[in-house]
């Protein structure tokens, strides 16, 4: 597959105000089809299939990146519960979708169900608009966190 027939390297086009994040290796944004306020996928920008496809610098953004995005969504939506999944099934260019899980989910559509609420929760207005409020925040984050030590 080449990266123009990949719809996660497609994402490189994405509408700016539906992104929270970009840098040389990661972007954090609302996806295409999947517009649910409150969900984000965490893409690898190089066509990198699965996990075990990155590259050094690729795993070592990985995790600051992933909670930075978890605690912004959890910030901004209050939701009890976000989630971070991989399937990497239906693309295999390598990304997680962060989701955030509102009280009003009930226990039956937790977890890997929630996926299914895809179709009747797409609101891709409200979706874009709550991306402007995690992209506040998650800049918030990044800046306010202290050095790392040296040594």
């Amino acid at each position: 597959m080449s990266d123009r027939e990949c719809l996660i390297c497609s994402m490189e086009d994405v509408d700016p105000s539906s992104r929270v994040f970009a840098d040389e290796y990661w972007a954090g944004e609302v996806a295409p089809g999947y517009e649910v306020p409150g969900w984000f996928f965490l893409r690898a920008r190089r066509h990198a299939e699965k996990l075990t496809g990155l590259n050094d610098a690729e795993v070592a953004g990985f995790g600051r990146h992933a909670h930075d995005l978890v605690s912004a969504v959890e910030r901004v939506t209050g939701a009890p519960a976000v989630y971070l999944l991989s399937f990497g099934e239906n693309y295999t260019h390598f990304h997680a979708l962060v989701c955030a899980r509102g009280v009003e989910v009930p226990p039956e559509q937790r977890s890997g169900a929630l996926l299914k609420l895809v179709a009747d929760g797409r609101d891709p207005a409200a979706a874009q608009a709550l991306a402007g409020q995690v992209r506040v925040i998650y800049e918030e984050i990044v800046h306010c966190r202290e050095p790392a030590p040296v040594g």
